[in-house]
């Protein structure tokens, strides 16, 4: 079903727009003086780690080019692995290797490539092609996550993530983004990934939604999205408001990812989250974020906050 709302309809929703989120939210409880420590995902990581809140393992970083002639033999001995730009946004210039042929590297997709086009990619990387701002960075290698099967039934090749929009420590909106083919096994929404609103109270799932229709089941897979239930929910709602008192960023989105070992852990934080939560969850999140200020206006501590917010924002709220 393709999903059509008017402007008035929107306001009554409490659809939040661009402008509205950028003075009233990022304007207002973004100090700017934070934002490195978000827009810089090796900074990120190294904070997480220090408040011992779990991440993929880092295997190296490239930040000269002269490095990049040794990148393969870091790599040996390693046949899965992710470089991805540590300024980088919107997904841009991850490569994700799942194996070896050989000498060649096998993508999420099957797809193979040779040491050379690696190398090619780090210097993109170094040069700023996928940067914010096209600003010069650095590229981080890491481990592959080996998520959750359970969830396996619900992305096509890539890795599915839960993005949680966090205000004031208050847990106020979340999706899980699944790959598909057309989004090139990316978790990415404008390139035809699927978003699925999340309860924020049970972890199930409420709706789905693929470039603006709404969806029963994985267009690749299958698999019946009315059966997901985001396993270790408490703990990944416990993650995204710890990340709001790490960062000192009062509005953020938060992106988790459930390895099948080690469970939830962080893969990258976002000043300036995107506003297609809305879209995946048919709600707006104005609302939502106005309750989220009462609740953090209370004084309750991380573990209240969390709790009343699931009382508040849960499906039969």
């Amino acid at each position: 079903m393709k999903l059509f709302a008017s402007p008035g309809q929107l306001r009554a929703a409490g659809m939040l727009g661009m402008n509205e989120r950028n003075i009233g939210y990022i304007g207002e409880h973004n100090p700017r003086k934070n934002y490195p420590l978000v827009d810089n995902k090796l900074l990120t990581k190294r904070a997480a780690q220090e408040r011992q809140i779990p991440v993929p393992e880092l295997f190296g970083v490239v930040e000269y080019q002269h490095q990049v002639k040794g990148l393969i033999e870091t790599l040996e001995g390693r046949d899965a692995f992710v470089i991805k730009p540590a300024q980088g946004s919107g997904g841009k210039g991850i490569l994700v290797i799942t194996g070896r042929r050989g000498d060649r590297y096998v993508k999420s997709s099957g797809l193979e490539i040779n040491a050379a086009e690696v190398r090619r990619h780090v210097t993109n990387v170094l040069a700023g092609l996928h940067s914010l701002g096209g600003r010069n960075d650095s590229a981080m290698i890491e481990a592959l996550i080996e998520f959750d099967p359970c969830l396996a039934q619900y992305s096509h090749e890539g890795v599915p993530d839960i993005r949680v929009i966090a205000f004031r420590g208050v847990p106020v909106m979340a999706m899980m983004r699944c790959a598909t083919h057309a989004s090139d096994g990316k978790a990415n929404l404008h390139q035809g990934a699927v978003g699925v609103g999340i309860d924020i109270a049970s972890g199930r799932s409420v709706r789905a939604v693929q470039n603006d229709v709404l969806l029963d089941r994985h267009p690749d897979t299958g698999a019946c999205f009315a059966d997901l239930v985001i396993p270790h929910w408490e703990r990944v709602l416990d993650l995204a408001a710890s990340c709001v008192e790490m960062t000192g960023l009062g509005y953020l989105g938060a992106d988790v990812v459930l390895d099948q070992s080690q469970g939830p852990m962080l893969l990258e934080l976002n000043a300036r989250p995107g506003l297609a939560i809305q879209v995946a969850n048919q709600e707006g999140l104005r609302h939502r974020l106005d309750r989220a200020a009462a609740i953090a206006a209370t004084g309750a501590n991380h573990d209240e906050r969390i709790a009343l917010a699931r009382e508040a924002f849960g499906a039969l709220s």
